[in-house]
């Protein structure tokens, strides 16, 4: 006999709902047709996964991966100042700058961190490239890759698809340490940032949890936990940087979320971190299919469910709080990917984490080139962008009668 949801032929809750009854993937990933459902021939019995569904999210990942390095090579090849093709090329390829690449600072550029490096002496094309350009690059994509994932996991663990790092307080968690580090211990470096800032965020996740109800814990309750720590956090920052005006100096470019001060340091600071939760989110995939399905299913199935939430969160620190420390808080890009990855892969957490953690990034570099040639000479920040495409893109998304539902 099959069993329906109260909602109709299709699920009202978890990464499942909105899959028809006849879709239904189980926790080991494969795609069953319970007996006597569906619109196709196949007979009752036969549970087998459709042929050729795997082989097509295999190619589209593919195909992600093709054009995530198309994004990153036009972030190395564009920027705030024109530079040859030629001359970029041969900065990669060469490690130095071809002869009379050096130029002075156009007008307006002062600004930018590319001005800055010409003003300083450095603005061969080499320097340029190599030492700005590619570790802006890398940047991008470990922040992307983690803001992706972080929104997926975020999304499967509340079973609301409205979350984001905001939703439980890490971002505020992490801009609350940052702030006390600049005002009362005089930090001004980005890798002494990122220290704080990832304390912020672990602190801030272990405190929604536990106000959240720990093992009793709901997606509900996690969100309200989560929302109040944020109003709190944000109204105290809010009130140092007022009252710390060199706070506020230090911070104006970190608050809204930018790239343009990347360096090699930073990245190798964000890299073990960022790594970490790559690794645990993939491993919580099917814990997380089994745990969509119900906290009494996910049991019955042998998922250890508070092991899950609580992997969830570590992966959710680390992850979030190495993006935030290094980039400041930038919005919609863990909200949005995860939606748009549910579209092309369904709801199963094994294909969405590796496609949101390609496709965010695209996303992320791809808003970092238009910041940089829409207002050349100077420059956008990579945030500013993301809220202005994010905001119509995600109503868009939501307005979609076939928007996947989770």
């Amino acid at each position: 006999m099959t069993a329906r949801s109260p909602a109709g032929p299709t699920g009202a809750f978890g990464p499942f709902a909105g899959a028809p009854v006849d879709e239904v993937p189980r926790p080991d990933g494969i795609t069953a047709t319970p007996p006597g459902v569906g619109g196709d021939d196949t007979p009752p019995g036969d549970r087998s996964p459709r042929p050729g569904r795997g082989g097509r999210r295999a190619v589209g990942l593919l195909l992600s991966v093709l054009l995530l390095a198309v994004v990153a090579a036009a972030s190395v090849a564009l920027g705030a100042r024109a530079i040859p093709l030629d001359q970029v090329w041969d900065a990669v390829a060469g490690g130095t700058a071809p002869t009379g690449a050096t130029v002075e600072t156009p007008d307006g550029l002062e600004g930018t961190e590319e001005g800055a490096a010409v003003e300083d002496g450095l603005g061969d094309t080499a320097t340029i490239v190599l030492e700005m350009r590619v570790p802006r690059t890398l940047l991008g994509l470990l922040v992307g890759a983690a803001l992706g994932l972080a929104g997926a996991v975020m999304q499967a663990l509340t079973r609301n698809p409205l979350a984001e790092p905001g939703i439980l307080g890490v971002n505020a968690g992490a801009a609350a340490a940052v702030v006390s580090a600049i005002s009362f211990l005089g930090v001004t470096t980005i890798r002494g940032w990122i220290w704080f800032a990832f304390l912020g965020a672990a602190v801030v996740s272990v405190m929604v949890y536990a106000l959240g109800g720990s093992r009793a814990t709901t997606p509900v309750r996690l969100a309200l936990a989560g929302t109040a720590i944020t109003a709190a956090l944000y109204g105290y920052v809010n009130a140092v940087v007022l009252l710390d005006t060199a706070a506020l100096d230090r911070m104006r470019f970190w608050t809204v979320g930018s790239l343009a001060s990347a360096r090699m340091e930073t990245v190798w600071e964000i890299l073990p971190f960022v790594g970490a939760g790559c690794v645990i989110a993939l491993f919580l995939a099917r814990p997380l299919n089994a745990l969509a399905l119900g906290e009494d299913t996910a049991r019955a199935l042998g998922t250890r469910v508070p092991g899950t939430r609580i992997g969830s969160m570590v992966v959710i620190t680390l992850l979030c709080g190495a993006a935030t420390a290094a980039c400041g808080p930038i919005v919609f890009v863990g909200l949005m990917i995860p939606h748009l990855v549910r579209s092309i892969t369904g709801p199963d957490m094994r294909w969405i984490l590796p496609y949101s953690a390609v496709l965010a990034p695209v996303l992320l570099l791809g808003a970092d080139i238009l910041g940089r040639l829409l207002a050349r000479p100077g420059e956008l920040q990579v945030g500013i962008v993301t809220a202005l495409i994010g905001g119509p893109v995600f109503i868009h998304l939501v307005r979609r009668r076939r928007m996947a539902q989770l």
